[in-house]
């Protein structure tokens, strides 16, 4: 970047900053969504409550086919 370049573009500098910021932090909370062991995680517990009568059989059942789901679509989002 030149001189030139580097005085016109100064003042939005901070914005370039909160944006990657924003970027990162888009990126870890992605990873943890998708982690697999994360997402085994939250099967475990989901299947502890279910044993212990806090949910339904049909809230466990919906509750984990969208955990599933988040599961298959982990590699797609990298």
């Amino acid at each position: 970047m030149g001189l030139i370049s580097g005085l016109l573009t100064w003042p939005v500098a901070p914005v370039r900053g909160v944006v990657w910021v924003a970027e990162q932090v888009q990126a870890e909370a992605e990873r943890q969504w998708y982690d697999p062991q994360r997402i085994q995680e939250e099967l475990d517990a989901l299947e502890a409550r279910r044993q212990a009568g806090l949910i339904t059989q049909a809230e466990a059942e919906e509750a984990e086919e969208a955990l599933v789901q988040r599961l298959l679509e982990g590699p797609r989002h990298g």
